[in-house]
């Protein structure tokens, strides 16, 4: 996703990272790089809120259960996957390390 407008954190990177920011597990360099854009990006804002809400509502239905481990992983992997491919972003890892391929279309517009 990109709004279009220049931003000096791309949509597609905040909105994959959206869960990591409001599980407060990015440092505070990043949380602050996340923080300006969501700050400056209304359309970026609006999917924020929208996980946000859905992480609250999570928290409070589930709260006191305890999933079983197994569960919890095979959710984390899933969500972690469909947010990857919502970002157009792949990982592959092999004996040579992890690669990371980001594909993203960034429009400059010049004043």
């Amino acid at each position: 996703m990109s709004c279009g407008n220049h931003h000096d954190t791309d949509c597609s990177e905040v909105l994959a990272e959206v869960w990591l920011y409001l599980d407060g597990e990015c440092d505070q360099e990043r949380k602050r790089q996340l923080v300006q854009h969501l700050d400056e990006c209304a359309p970026c804002l609006q999917e924020y809120g929208i996980d946000e809400k859905l992480k609250q509502l999570l928290a409070r239905k589930c709260s006191g259960e305890i999933a079983p481990d197994g569960l919890k992983d095979r959710l984390r992997r899933q969500i972690r996957t469909a947010v990857l491919e919502q970002a157009e972003v792949s990982v592959e890892s092999g004996p040579g390390g992890t690669t990371v391929e980001v594909r993203t279309t960034r429009i400059e517009r010049r004043a």
